[in-house]
């Protein structure tokens, strides 16, 4: 109704289409920025000069500068407002203008973490910057790109791209960007301890630029940034070993204070302060180090930091430890345990739980002392199933880049479906041409694409029950979020490929991928008549549960069923390798019966997961088993005896478990 009589009064005042068309779009996103983002007093000043200006060239401009302002808190509207730029400036052939459209497009696509269509979208940026000779814009993006790739933990990349940007900015004598770069290039560097002499020496050479400067603001951030990054140098220089070196923790201490200097009142102070405590308590000066700590504490507590209070209640406590005040490093570690947990920051916890265990043993309470070094020892497998998926993901992303294969991503259908509803939007729009025909028209339309959207989501919808178990994605569809339960007793399998390392240097990269996939998608096969969950896979480990999220009563017999199958499967898929001359895989493969947790955590990339101790008793089965076997605990061969013949292996020692009674299955009874 609102189109419609827009649409009257435009013809009554004898306004022409293409006005029509450019004040609906002023209007529209007017009201869209109204209704949908925080009214700080920049943004609104922004949104007025745009519907003050007459000029199209700056209207693109404005616009571009209002999806900076939401790039970070709502990448969503930062892409709306770039696209409206980019297709007013492709209009007027503004090429700059589509250039820094596109470039913000690429920026709010990786503030959602959707790093492939920020790539694509920078590199057509970087097309056309190239295009019209504007070498600042080109260097820019090539710093965006490096970023990605420092991101994704491609530092060869990422130094590529940063010494093309460096060596642009050196050509225009762009001093705020030669400075940005050799800080970024430091940054890359410090990353790995056999590069630590090339992160000193961009460090330095990075300084050296950003005191010429002009704009205090840059300055003071960009000084902050580099001392900072040189104090820790020194700070994690020789590992840590200050009796060969002790010069190196006074010059780290130099310039953390130095950092502190143009930090002051800003985020970045808790850190610089909590650095400083942790060189004092090297230091042995722990009043100062407690001192400094309290302090990040309280400023990070103003500034509603959650993760910088926790780091710096970590540093406090790992202080209070080392003076000897035992309860008192007790009771801050509690204090950080709780802030820990609320941001899932399972790296601190390893930390808060390994000081806990350490003050309760000195406090010769053993059994919290073992409570917790129990806890640390599952918080340590996490973190490496952590480390395991960030590697896989760092190849898929690689694999992605290079194939441009334009596959559906589960995680940006949502972004998907809005932006065929703006498309819709634009299409009747345009097509809209007055009277009771058009409202018509423009229903069926509507009812046209809702019909292709609700394709669309039915098709996430079966990629989500492709990735979690029914229950927990009808939970997450209604509530947005999927609680965690407990399971008594569940049945955990894993395996692990032998001869994988030897068979990977004898095959090419697609080969390799090529046979491990017709093995997982035989093991997916065989749990999937079982009904057996599937957890996830790491490299050439695959792991599995039965007894969930449907609890039942067969879990400990089907899985063990399951891991024989896999294991004549594995044998004479070997036999007709070896038979074409081929490299082969032998398996490994374990299973243990217990309690679980399970759920998904954080808001992005679900996977649905177990945890406990039965997870860590389950690996150490596998890595306890032998070739060919299927090696099972003393709780799983007590709930199936009956009805598989076992021969009993004797305790065996597994590690951090200690000795286990361990049983290889050798097939049905009967």
């Amino acid at each position: 109704l609102f189109l419609v009589s827009f649409f009257v009064i435009c013809l009554h005042q004898n306004i022409g289409l293409m006005k029509f068309f450019k004040i609906l779009i002023a209007v529209s996103f007017i009201l869209f920025s109204s209704i949908c983002f925080a009214q700080d007093a920049q943004i609104e000043r922004l949104k007025a000069y745009i519907e003050k200006s007459k000029d199209d060239s700056t209207k693109v401009d404005t616009l571009i500068e209002l999806s900076k302002q939401y790039s970070i808190k709502s990448p969503d509207g930062a892409i709306f407002m770039a696209r409206i730029a980019k297709n007013l400036s492709e209009k007027i052939k503004y090429a700059k203008g589509t250039a820094k459209a596109l470039k913000s497009i690429g920026n709010g696509y990786y503030y959602k973490g959707i790093f492939i269509e920020s790539i694509n979208y920078y590199q057509q940026a970087l097309a056309i910057f190239d295009s019209i000779g504007d070498k600042q814009g080109v260097a820019n993006i090539q710093n965006n790109l490096a970023g990605i790739y420092d991101t994704q933990g491609e530092d060869s990349k990422a130094i590529e791209y940063f010494f093309n940007a460096l060596k642009i900015a050196e050509e225009i004598h762009d001093t705020l960007r030669i400075a940005t770069t050799l800080n970024n290039i430091a940054v890359v560097y410090q990353h790995k301890r056999k590069t630590q002499d090339k992160t000193k020496e961009f460090y330095l050479k990075a300084l050296a630029f950003e005191e010429k400067i002009e704009d205090p603001l840059d300055r003071a951030d960009l000084i902050g940034s580099t001392t900072a990054g040189l104090g820790q140098y020194y700070f994690e220089k020789d590992s840590g070993d200050f009796k060969n070196n002790p010069a190196a923790l006074d010059t780290a201490l130099l310039y953390t204070e130095k950092s502190l200097e143009v930090r002051k009142g800003t985020q970045d102070e808790p850190y610089v302060l909590n650095q400083l405590g942790l060189i004092y308590k090297v230091k042995k000066d722990y009043n100062k180090a407690i001192a400094y700590q309290k302090e990040a504490i309280e400023i990070a507590k103003k500034f509603e930091a959650i993760d910088d209070i926790a780091i710096s209640l970590v540093g406090l406590a790992q202080t209070y430890l080392k003076k000897g005040d035992t309860k008192l490093a007790l009771q801050t570690f509690k204090d950080a345990e709780k802030t820990a947990d609320e941001t899932k920051a399972i790296y601190k916890l390893k930390e808060i739980y390994e000081g806990q265990a350490q003050a309760y043993a000195r406090l010769h309470d053993y059994s919290n002392a073992y409570k917790y070094q129990y806890l640390l020892l599952g918080v340590k497998d996490t973190i490496y199933n952590i480390e395991g998926d960030k590697k896989l993901q760092g190849t898929q992303f690689i694999f992605e880049i290079e194939k441009k294969e334009g596959k559906i991503n589960l995680l940006t259908k949502d972004a998907q479906i809005q932006q065929q509803e703006i498309q819709h939007q634009k299409l009747v729009r345009n097509s809209f041409v007055g009277g009771f025909a058009v409202v018509l028209f423009f229903a069926g339309i509507f009812f046209n694409q809702r019909n292709k959207i609700s394709k669309e989501k039915k098709r996430s919808d079966e990629l989500l029950l492709n990735i979690l178990p029914s229950e927990t994605a009808e939970e997450l569809k209604a509530t947005g979020t999927a609680k965690t339960k407990s399971f008594d007793l569940v049945t955990v399998m894993f395996t692990d490929f032998k001869n994988f390392t030897q068979a990977s240097e004898k095959l090419t990269p697609e080969e390799l991928v090529k046979e491990i996939n017709h093995c997982y998608s035989a093991f997916d096969n065989i749990i999937t008549r079982y009904g057996i969950e599937k957890i996830k896979t790491i490299g050439d480990s695959y792991m599995c549960a039965g007894g969930l999220p449907a609890a039942n009563s067969t879990h400990p017999e089907d899985v063990v069923n399951a891991g024989l199958e896999m294991q004549q499967f594995i044998e004479k898929n070997k036999s007709e390798r070896i038979s074409k001359d081929q490299p082969f895989f032998d398996l490994r493969l374990g299973i243990h019966t217990g309690p679980v947790v399970a759920g998904i955590v954080g808001i992005k990339k679900f996977a649905y997961d177990i945890w406990g101790d039965t997870v860590n008793t389950a690996s150490r089965m596998e890595s306890s088993g032998e070739i060919g076997k299927v090696n099972i605990s003393g709780t799983t061969y007590e709930l199936i005896k009956n009805k598989f013949k076992c021969n009993y292996r004797g305790k065996i020692e597994a590690k951090n478990k200690g000795q286990i009674d361990m049983y290889f299955v050798e097939g049905k009874n009967g």
